[in-house]
């Protein structure tokens, strides 16, 4: 089962395939079967062009594995990445040539 443990837009510079990003989509997902538990930290570039147009692409996809073991989720687990997903992600978009800008969301965070 994926589970999006946290989820939100937030603006964002980058350019690839020739295209410049102004937004990016940062999350952290569970995934978990057969008795495994494996957590990621993605960020998704994407161009928004006006306030409507949330239309994300996927050639700008950047993830990284943070933990996978056995066992299932844990708040006090995910309480931890939380903590350090910033400078997960922000590390993802650095190795990438861009940039999150943390201060202007573009929408308010989901939780799962």
């Amino acid at each position: 089962m994926v589970i999006d443990v946290y989820e939100q837009y937030f603006r964002a510079e980058g350019k690839f395939s020739e295209v410049p990003r102004r937004a990016a989509i940062v999350k952290l997902t569970s995934d978990s079967e057969a008795g495994n538990i494996r957590y990621t930290v993605s960020v998704n570039f994407f161009p928004f062009r006006d306030d409507e147009d949330y239309a994300v692409s996927y050639d700008a996809y950047f993830e990284k594995e943070i933990y996978n073991a056995r066992g299932r989720r844990s708040k006090k687990r995910e309480k931890k990445f939380m903590e350090a997903l910033r400078a997960e992600a922000d590390s993802l978009a650095e190795e990438n040539g861009a940039l999150i800008k943390w201060d202007e969301p573009l929408k308010e965070a989901r939780l799962g």
